[in-house]
């Protein structure tokens, strides 16, 4: 399996529909169809049930749509830890902020940690308390 092989199906998988995928990926729903089949035949799974007037996933395309997302993202995330070590990064930090933090504690702790450690990845992500 490869990489082209989980955007295409994740196109079609969102839209529903091969036209649209195919236009969505800048290529012909020839191409798309065949790459789809050859994907389920890897596979050994039908993805998507087909019908004249539609198109949709059985229960194994849900299953391989969530993990193809979670594939492209660890792809993305590899990309982008590359590219920072690139850069010269060495490492990285990872702060999850809630509400209730205030900016100028942010902004402290920030400043002290680029001080401390100027080669290391900041890395902020907001989280819900519930």
């Amino acid at each position: 399996m490869e990489l082209r092989h989980l955007r295409c199906f994740i196109a079609v998988a969102e839209e529903l529909h091969f036209a649209r995928a195919a236009a969505r990926l800048h290529i012909e729903q020839s191409p798309l169809s065949r790459i789809i089949k050859e994907l389920e035949y890897r596979l050994g799974v039908q993805l998507f049930e087909r019908t004249t007037r539609r198109t949709r996933l059985t229960w194994a395309g849900k299953v391989l749509l969530e993990e193809a997302h979670r594939v492209l993202a660890v792809v993305d995330q590899a990309k982008a830890s590359v590219k920072s070590a690139a850069a010269g990064y060495r490492g990285r930090i990872r702060v999850a902020l809630s509400d209730g933090i205030p900016q100028s504690r942010l902004a402290a702790l920030l400043a002290q940690c680029r001080e401390e450690e100027p080669e290391v990845e900041i890395c902020l992500s907001e989280v819900t308390l519930t």
